[in-house]
């Protein structure tokens, strides 16, 4: 469920959040900061997965200009688009 735009997001909540997420959908163990789109796991369609389950999680708007300066590659990289367009959301 979103979280309201008053509650603020912790970086720990975001990465467990995602991490919770991979395990669920790839049945691995995944780390802060591993390297998702090098393990040979996340194919393109699964990505896309990703940010949805962001968008919806975290009720945020993911456009393809945030994806592509993002260039999220790792956990902490997706954590660090979330609290962004929170930022961005709540300005």
């Amino acid at each position: 469920m979103p979280e309201s735009t008053t509650e603020q997001l912790t970086t720990a909540m975001i990465e467990q959040r995602l991490l919770d997420f991979l395990v669920e959908r790839t049945k691995l163990e995944w780390e802060v900061g591993q390297d998702l789109f090098d393990s040979g796991v996340l194919s393109s369609l699964f990505a896309m997965e990703l940010v949805v389950y962001v968008e919806k999680s975290f009720d945020v708007a993911v456009e393809r200009e945030d994806l592509a300066l993002a260039n999220f590659r790792t956990v902490r990289a997706m954590t660090d688009l979330v609290l962004r367009l929170r930022k961005a959301a709540d300005a």
